[in-house]
């Protein structure tokens, strides 16, 4: 089994996220490749970011493609989603619905945060796996997985892309969140998930509160690392079905840039998703009651 410690880079890189308004032709075909091969509605930060770098991003994600809609692909995203709710649930969030109400907050407009929250939930799993993929491979270790590449029964059902709160759109108490945002979290940006939820500022206030005091508890690195580690896990345990090896993406990464900036960049999002995935399922952990 592949040793992945979790690490954190320092200092943390430099990313330049490729937008999706900023792509055409070859490499926009590649992002609706990837948006529809994750049954996602948006291209992640760490995709975007990887893209920077055209022939490491096209050589990891032809390596992942095959799998992709496969029954052992979505059965992996789902064990992980399973481990990261979990653990988020064991740090039992204060209830925000009744809250939430009594702001005047209607029944329709909690089950929009929750429709927005399931578009994360279950689409940061395949991030997660791209990361670590791409960290196990760069790092020199050997994908062999295997397993039934039977494709799943049904489509993953289509979701639309949430409106985000870009930083540029914040101002006051807003523009004050993000800013904590990114320094409780370490990083220089503000993730899409947060983005997202920021489209109601006072829920997004109450339900970051109550999560950032938990953030430096000793029992919260422990069970971010169970999330890290049933990444690796499932990541190795997947059908290596184009036979990539760790040379092939080593070369790729090295005709864009050197090998230590591309592996800083990996590690950088290797590191945060995991925590991310535990955050994202405590935001829905406090909407169920």
């Amino acid at each position: 089994m592949a040793e992945l410690p979790r690490l954190k880079p320092d200092p943390i890189p430099v990313i330049h996220p490729v937008q999706e308004f900023a792509v055409s032709g070859a490499r926009a075909a590649v992002y609706e490749r990837t948006k529809k091969g994750l049954g996602v509605p948006w291209m992640g930060v760490v995709a975007m970011a990887f893209a920077h770098y055209p022939r490491f991003y096209d050589t990891l994600w032809s390596a992942m493609e095959p799998i992709t809609g496969t029954k052992v692909f979505r059965q992996a995203c789902q064990s992980m989603r399973d481990v990261a709710e979990r653990e988020a649930e064991a740090m039992e969030p204060a209830p925000l619905v009744s809250r939430l109400i009594s702001q005047g907050y209607g029944v329709q407009e909690i089950d929009d945060i929750r429709a927005c929250n399931e578009v994360f939930s279950a689409g940061n799993m395949p991030y997660v796996l791209m990361a670590t993929l791409a960290r196990l491979l760069l790092e020199g270790n050997s994908w062999q997985g295997a397993g039934d590449l039977g494709r799943a029964t049904s489509p993953t059902p289509a979701m639309p892309k949430p409106p985000l709160m870009e930083p540029h759109h914040a101002s006051g108490d807003l523009a004050a969140l993000y800013g904590e945002l990114r320094e409780v979290l370490g990083l220089p940006f503000v993730n899409t998930d947060y983005r997202a939820f920021a489209r109601w500022p006072s829920y997004f206030t109450l339900a970051w509160s109550d999560l950032k005091h938990r953030l430096s508890e000793a029992g919260y690195a422990t069970r971010v690392e169970c999330v890290h580690q049933a990444a690796i896990d499932l990541a190795v345990s997947l059908p290596n079905a184009s036979g990539i090896t760790p040379d092939a993406l080593r070369d790729a990464a090295t005709s864009d840039a050197s090998l230590e900036e591309i592996l800083s960049v990996v590690r950088l999002f290797q590191w945060l998703l995991p925590g991310l995935a535990v955050n994202v399922a405590f935001f829905r952990s406090q909407l169920q009651r």
